[in-house]
């Protein structure tokens, strides 16, 4: 058994905070593998899969993100887990906006979500830290992570959910590297395809796209509250 722990903070007025992200990338992977509907265990909501022979259980506290290690030391108990079976998604101010590191153990960094879960099970779980960029200064950090991501993040935040989501089943394998090499091709790959998409021509010029669907358009993101939101 695995259990995939996606940190954020429950409640409609939190859903897009850049706080969230850990919460965001749950649901991805949750609707990309088609688990059953969410239900209420351990503090939190769960629900329950398989990536081949490996049981995942996806788990989001409930207890707001500064108890996090309450509900998380519930599931570890109750599954008697070993730390490198607990894999914790988590938004990561020390990293740019849209990069991603694995890794086991280390500091919490003042995360409070980490440090809850470190007091209530120990410190040398897996850590995937989805980076959300700084704002600069200490004095603005509260306000960047419990405010929205704004619509422009979508050109990083759906295919970054998407490739972690896909990438899922190697995290579960044991196979941190492979997950984050994954993460970062596809990253690069967005890239690279957003820098060749055709700069539109001039209304009246013959070469101007004849219709909407010969436009460049935004794929279909991993689940569909993430979509509704950004107004698609």
């Amino acid at each position: 058994m695995k259990l995939f722990v996606g940190l954020g903070n429950p409640g409609a007025e939190y859903a897009f905070n850049r706080h969230n992200v850990g919460f965001m990338a749950a649901d991805a992977i949750a609707a990309t593998h088609g688990f059953p509907a969410w239900r209420k265990r351990f503090q939190g909501v769960a629900s329950e899969g398989k990536f081949g022979r490996e049981q995942v259980m996806l788990l989001k506290p409930q207890t707001y993100m500064n108890e996090s290690g309450r509900s998380v030391g519930e599931a570890v108990r109750f599954y008697k887990l070993d730390l490198d079976d607990v894999v914790v998604f988590h938004d990561e101010l020390d990293l740019v906006p849209g990069k991603v590191r694995v890794k086991a153990g280390g500091g919490v960094a003042g995360h409070n979500g980490l440090r809850s879960i470190t007091a209530h099970i120990g410190n040398d779980y897996v850590r995937v830290r989805i980076g959300i960029g700084h704002p600069g200064s200490r004095e603005l950090v509260k306000n960047w992570v419990l405010h929205d991501f704004v619509k422009s993040d979508r050109d990083w935040l759906e295919p970054l959910l998407g490739a972690v989501a896909k990438a899922a089943p190697d995290l579960a394998e044991g196979g941190n590297d492979k997950f984050q090499s994954f993460v970062a091709h596809a990253m690069h790959m967005e890239a690279e395809a957003a820098d060749e998409l055709p700069v539109p021509a001039p209304r009246g010029r013959r070469d101007s796209p004849s219709s909407e669907s010969e436009k460049p358009t935004i794929p279909e993101g991993p689940f569909g509250k993430l979509r509704r939101w950004f107004g698609a």
